[in-house]
């Protein structure tokens, strides 16, 4: 199995870890993948792709919704459902991703999902608005075959769980690339605690399809490895990043927390190029908020603005997101893909 960074000597940040340095150290989270790696029927084609769930904890999404935000870094990407998430604040389906020709496939596999979970949906109570994200891997996937299905969508969440989820070229991360290497699914979290006797969680996951040169890696990491730099020429490339806490916060105050996963990414080297989806997504599960009530109002905690611990929520999201990123390099394996492309793993040296 490939290491996490950390296991080699990288340190990023300062504030601990989760005990499994995942996403799923936020209590309730659980992660899914559905993997295709197989020939198709024409020439050369490959079906190099997958679909990856996030869903922020195991009830039913729709009845039981959480408090969430998005931010665009830079909007060259194909998303479902993040108007509706910005305008209301809530969560109401899994977080799905995929490649950018798979988005209305599973759009309609999850729509079944959570259909078939609520017979009420579209009847005696309003629509659903199901999220999905994507990034372009049709270097090593045939991207035209559009291979991905329904089925492999809910599929992806059936097999959601809080185990430690796998990363690299698993998923939607299976045909994905990064500075010119494998890359793909990266997860990583922090801890940060309130007076010594409050903690709250912040997990971030990645599908990291950007960049052009290790070079900057070399530096800023101080990496000493005898590879050679990548010979690919990728376009400028994507990202997605879900973040998740446990920290009792409003959709407006998620929506200042996401922002610094750009800080994050940008430590790596990104400047989100021009044809660069970069997109997050973040919630928290701190609240569950019920589809229907006979209240006219309701009553949410959230953390005070002026406070110290949003600072170290913003170290905490900045950190995730930078290790997430490393961490789906770091995990990704050599692929072969369409048309025999091959996408060598990035080798990290350990300190």
């Amino acid at each position: 199995m490939q290491k996490k960074v950390r296991d080699m000597g990288i340190v990023i940040g300062s504030l601990p870890i989760g005990p499994k340095n995942c996403i799923t150290d936020v209590a309730g989270v659980r992660v899914g993948h559905m993997t295709l790696d197989e020939k198709l029927n024409q020439d050369g084609a490959y079906a190099c792709t997958g679909v990856t769930a996030i869903l922020p904890h195991g009830g039913n999404l729709f009845q039981h919704k959480v408090t969430a935000a998005s931010y665009v870094l830079n909007g060259f990407g194909k998303t479902t459902g993040l108007v509706q998430v910005n305008e209301l604040g809530v969560l109401e389906s899994p977080i799905m991703l995929t490649n950018t020709f798979g988005v209305p496939a599973v759009t309609q596999g999850t729509l079944q999902y959570m259909l078939d979970a609520n017979t009420e949906i579209g009847n005696s109570t309003g629509t659903i608005n199901i999220v999905v994200g994507e990034c372009n891997d049709s270097y090593l996937n045939s991207i035209r075959a559009c291979p991905v299905s329904a089925a492999h969508a809910i599929e992806a969440i059936h097999s959601a769980s809080e185990d430690v989820a796998r990363e690299g070229a698993v998923g939607a991360g299976k045909g994905m690339i990064c500075f010119g290497y494998k890359g793909g699914i990266g997860t990583a979290s922090r801890i940060v605690t309130v007076e010594q006797e409050i903690t709250y969680t912040v997990g971030c996951l990645v599908l990291s399809n950007f960049g052009h040169s290790t070079e900057f890696l070399a530096d800023r990491y101080q990496l000493k490895s005898n590879q050679s730099d990548s010979t690919l020429s990728p376009t400028d490339g994507s990202i997605m990043i879900v973040l998740a806490t446990d920290a009792p916060l409003s959709s407006r105050q998620l929506s200042r927390i996401v922002k610094r996963c750009g800080i994050g990414l940008g430590r790596t080297g990104s400047h989100f190029s021009h044809g660069s989806g970069d997109i997050v997504i973040g919630f928290t599960t701190a609240h569950h908020i019920p589809h229907a009530s006979n209240q006219h109002v309701e009553t949410r905690t959230q953390l005070r603005e002026d406070h110290p611990i949003m600072n170290q929520l913003f170290t905490a999201t900045a950190e995730a997101t930078e290790e997430a990123i490393l961490n789906s390099l770091s995990q990704a394996q050599t692929t072969t893909g369409r048309d025999g492309h091959v996408v060598e793993a990035y080798h990290f040296n350990e300190k």
